[in-house]
């Protein structure tokens, strides 16, 4: 589907990092975890991960870092009122129903996918174990985290598991990188979950290549790269 949407607003979620919320078209559907293209103009075609649910009827949401390239400067001098064009959804890094048990490794911003579907299950009481090991450099890369705290308060079968490869003084929580020890003292019953790996593509390739080596088959895992971001 195309639709012409309207630009509501940005939301600043950390010192690199913004959502952008345009209006949503009757009809417009789509699944926790898809992306979908945006159109600035005639020339400047982007495509970005829903990150809210879709069980948010007001508004489409993503998530992006400010790199200060033309296109993401672009987009960030819309105003409220500004139109656009927006095709979707797609993509397939959805959540399987027969997936009981779930482990999300996830880096920096690309955790964007992976909060539309955890909000989308916790909005939708889905009976689902889910485990989320997000790995970023400094607390302050931390995305969404007291959206996170809030849906582990609501959801008590969403865990999520902070690591920090430059931790603060203070810190109490992992520290490091997302490594095969971490994820067998957090995720013990790997061979029972389905994997979601999303993030820069050398962490997601270096991650598949852990699951395979610690016997989760292939079908038991979905990837998604975050290049450029």
């Amino acid at each position: 589907m195309e639709y012409e949407a309207t630009f509501i607003e940005s939301i600043e979620r950390n010192y690199q990092v913004k959502s952008f919320r345009f209006t949503r078209a009757a009809g417009f559907d789509f699944k926790a975890g898809q992306f979908f293209y945006i159109t600035l103009g005639k020339t400047r075609i982007k495509h970005f991960s829903f990150s809210d649910s879709p069980a948010q009827k007001d508004y489409i949401e993503f998530t992006t870092k400010m790199t200060g390239s033309e296109d993401k400067n672009a987009i960030n001098a819309l105003k409220p009122g500004d139109k656009v064009r927006i095709r979707g959804p797609h993509g397939a890094f959805t959540y399987n129903p027969e997936n009981r048990k779930v482990a999300f490794l996830s880096g920096g911003i690309g955790i964007t996918p992976i909060r539309s579907i955890c909000r989308d299950l916790t909005a939708n009481k889905v009976d689902a174990d889910v485990t989320l090991l997000y790995g970023n450099n400094q607390e302050r890369d931390i995305l969404f985290r007291k959206d996170f705290e809030e849906m582990t308060r609501e959801n008590k079968n969403l865990k999520v598991v902070h690591i920090l490869q430059d931790p603060p003084a203070g810190w109490t929580g992992r520290t490091g990188r997302i490594s095969k020890e971490v994820i067998n003292e957090e995720v013990p019953d790997i061979l029972e979950r389905a994997f979601y790996l999303c993030g820069p593509p050398g962490m997601v390739l270096a991650l598949n290549k852990e699951l395979e080596d610690m016997g989760v088959q292939d079908k038991g895992i979905r990837m998604e790269n975050f290049v450029g971001y």
